[in-house]
Order: C-alpha cells, then sequence, then structure tokens
C-alpha cells in the first residue's frame, strides 16, 4: 500500500488531466435541482464530490440497464451470430461512496460463478475506482450492520480520506498503484494517517447507531422460518413496483429477450427484471409460486441475508440505505432486519419441546 496525500486543488487537477489523457471520468455530479448522480464528466468543474448519496449506485456502469449481448440473422438455413465487443476504453470512478464500490466486489462473485460474464469483467477490467469516505449520509445509512464500513477497502483501487486541505490517499491495488505512478506530480509523499484515523473512527461510530443486527443470527432465523406468519406483515407496505432493485448497488437479476430488428434479424438483448414484481416467476402454464408479495419480499430479504451468503460467502446488501429512501410504501428494510433480528433472539429463548407428543 502506497500513502500519498492529495490536495483539494490537485484532484481537480488530476480529473482534467485524466480527460485529457482520452480517460473516461465518472463521478457524483449534482443537477441543477440539487440532485446528484454519477455521470460521465466532461470537465472537472462537474465533481460534486462529498455531497447527498447518488441516487442511482454504480451498478449501471457495469450492468447496464439494457444492452446487447449479440446480434443475430438468419441466411438461407443458418443463422449468423455477431458479437459486441467486450473489450472497453479506459476509465475511472473518481468519488465513489465505499458502499458502492464494495457492492461491485461483491457481484463479481456471481458474474464469474458458473458462467464467466466477459462484458461484466470487460468493464471491470477498464476502470479504476477510487473511493472518497464517506461521513454518513443519513439515518437510513447502515453499512456497519452489514459488514461494510464507511471507509471500507472492498472494491477500491484507491481510497481517498477528507483531511484538511485535501485528501489522504491509500492505494489498495495494482491498478491503484498505477494512477499514483502515472500522475504522480499531483501526489505528496506520505499521508495524515492519524487525521485519516479519526475521520473513520467517527464515521464508523455514528453509523453504528443507525442500525444494530446480529447478521448471523437474522440467517439462522431465515434458514428455519420460511412460512412464518412475520412475512405477511412485513411485506403489507410493498407495491412490488421494484423501486429498490432499481436503485440497489447489488441487486442483479435480469431478463433475456430476442427483439426483432427487420426481417429474419435482431439482437438477443439483456435488461434489469426484479423479483419484487408480479410476473417475475410467473410460469408459462399460469402457475405463480412467488404468488404473494409477501413470498416476493421473502425472497429479496432471503437471498441477500441468506442464499447469497450460503453460496458465495458475503452478505448481498452494503447498507447504503437506497432502497428505504426510493419506496413509495415506506417499506424499510432496516426495520424489516430489525424484526426478523428481534424474532431471532427470541427463538433462542424459546423452551424446548423435545419429547412432546411422542
Amino acid at each position: 500500500m502506497t500513502v500519498k496525500t492529495l490536495t483539494t486543488e490537485n484532484l481537480s487537477h488530476l480529473a482534467a488531466a485524466l480527460l485529457a489523457d482520452g480517460t473516461e471520468v465518472i463521478a457524483p455530479v449534482k443537477d441543477s435541482s440539487g440532485k446528484v448522480d454519477y455521470r460521465a464528466v466532461k470537465q472537472a468543474a462537474e465533481l460534486a464530490l462529498g455531497e447527498a448519496l447518488p441516487r442511482k449506485s454504480l451498478k449501471e456502469f457495469f450492468l447496464p440497464q439494457t444492452e446487447c449481448l449479440f446480434y443475430f440473422k438468419q441466411v438461407k438455413n443458418d443463422v449468423e451470430l455477431t458479437p459486441v465487443p467486450t473489450t472497453f476504453g479506459p476509465r475511472i470512478v473518481l468519488g465513489a461512496k465505499p458502499c458502492d464500490a464494495a457492492a461491485v466486489d461483491i457481484l463479481d462473485r456471481v458474474f464469474d460463478w458458473d458462467y464467466h460474464d466477459e462484458l461484466w469483467f470487460g468493464r471491470r477490467q477498464a476502470t479504476t475506482i477510487v473511493t472518497l469516505a464517506c461521513p454518513m449520509v443519513d439515518e437510513f445509512c447502515f453499512c456497519t450492520a452489514v459488514d461494510i464500513e464507511p471507509a471500507t477497502r472492498q472494491g477500491a483501487d484507491m481510497v481517498i480520506v477528507p483531511v484538511a486541505g485535501g485528501y489522504h490517499v491509500e492505494t489498495v491495488t495494482e491498478k491503484g498503484e498505477a494512477l499514483v505512478t502515472k500522475y504522480a506530480k499531483y501526489f505528496s509523499d506520505g499521508g495524515k494517517q492519524a487525521e485519516a484515523d479519526t475521520f473513520r473512527a467517527e464515521a464508523k461510530a455514528k453509523v453504528e447507531k443507525n442500525l444494530g443486527i446480529n447478521t448471523k443470527d437474522v440467517r439462522a432465523w431465515l434458514e428455519t422460518h420460511f412460512e412464518d406468519g412475520l412475512w405477511h406483515e412485513l411485506a403489507w407496505r410493498c407495491h412490488g413496483c421494484g423501486a429498490c432493485a432499481a436503485v440497489c448497488p447489488t441487486c442483479h437479476c435480469f431478463d433475456i429477450v430476442d427483439e426483432s430488428e427487420g426481417v429474419n434479424q435482431g439482437t438477443r438483448r439483456r435488461n434489469w427484471d426484479t423479483c419484487q414484481a408480479g410476473k417475475f416467476t410467473l410460469h408459462a402454464s399460469g402457475h405463480n409460486p412467488r404468488g404473494e408479495q409477501c413470498n416476493r419480499c421473502r425472497q429479496r430479504v432471503s437471498h441477500k441475508f441468506m442464499i447469497y451468503p450460503e453460496r458465495f460467502g458475503v452478505l448481498l446488501c452494503t447498507g447504503c440505505g437506497r432502497c428505504v429512501r426510493a419506496c413509495p410504501g415506506g417499506m424499510v428494510l432496516p426495520e424489516v432486519l430489525r424484526r426478523v433480528n428481534a424474532a431471532a433472539q427470541a427463538a433462542k429463548t424459546e423452551p424446548v419441546t423435545e419429547g412432546v407428543g411422542q
């Protein structure tokens, strides 16, 4: 790990140099209404680092809302397939929220599970992620409850931490080292470790107050309470609109369709989808194994806190709180987790009934 210091002024110079070299720079940008989103910037003045949490995550820069997988064309009795490029030009994410960078790392596992997704990893290979340590956005943040911290290094190639006059810089990967080496004139030797550590500790302490749960207990309860009546109680506010999945940095359900584009030709396309939609599991026969919304809510929570951890060893949630902010029905995931955690603690104290009825 290389430790450096980057002044606020030199950060702008670094962004300008990257753009001048033809590197795509993605960063938080504030629009005229004050809303913040990740966007490709054209000049350093557009950067809005340290502002509110972007409304959407980094997910769409690696898994677009819709993308072509290949083109097809029928030629007599054959079908010609034309692949799409799987390599991309260099780009850098500058000032990403740590919870968003961690999400990309978490999703690497599923996109390299039973199939190596060349489009996902083509974009991953081309991208260097620089995260900006977060002081905590609001009361909906709960990253520490899901094994992440406001200044986590997970998913980052470089971490910058706000300090007096600029940023304390820590490289995490070879990509981060390469960035510092190539643009060395913008970085000063040595960092401000003590000040950075204080920032980290204070941010972590604030987030920990928002939600305290034992995710291992939550998982254990989920494994043994599939048909529990609590799901009906928890899910009554859910509209099934899928807003939570659209803004979530780790939800990754998609559908694949063939779209006609003229006579005997078309495109096979991948589009975002969500397990919260009523037709997501609808069979051609008309049967739907998740016909009620409570079943779909159970699936989302179970996938994030039981199914994904069982298969990949990490939670499928980074505690960003976007699902809470976006939900029109007030379906609050931290509240759901508190209820499930409380049920898990109560289950531990239930009297043993071994032998009853035998």
